[in-house]
């Protein structure tokens, strides 16, 4: 008998601990990530604001809380971003002419 209370107390154990797991799986699926890539120059403010748009605009689309939400931003230098053929320091230059 007591082999088959200590045989029940791991099965409970272990479907405690499923549902744990499957829990947690479905929290994250619900947590978005979101990456930003720009040139560089924006200011903060202006990073920040823009952070907290997409964020809302997570929480109203998709129903997350905005504690779910994280928004990453990569800058690339001007001389490391091309479009067309030419850097965006070549392109500012350009347009200056």
């Amino acid at each position: 008998m007591a082999g088959a209370q200590t045989s029940l107390r791991s099965l409970r154990k272990q479907t405690t601990m499923s549902g744990h797991d499957e829990k947690k799986k479905s929290e994250e699926t619900k947590m978005p990530e979101i990456t930003v890539s720009m040139a560089a120059g924006r200011t903060d403010e202006q990073k920040a604001g823009m952070m907290r748009d997409i964020t809302q605009a997570l929480v109203k689309n998709l129903g997350v809380d905005a504690d779910a939400v994280v928004i990453q931003i990569n800058e690339a230098p001007l001389t490391h971003k091309m479009k067309g053929g030419k850097t965006f320091v070549e392109r500012a230059a350009a347009a200056k002419k």
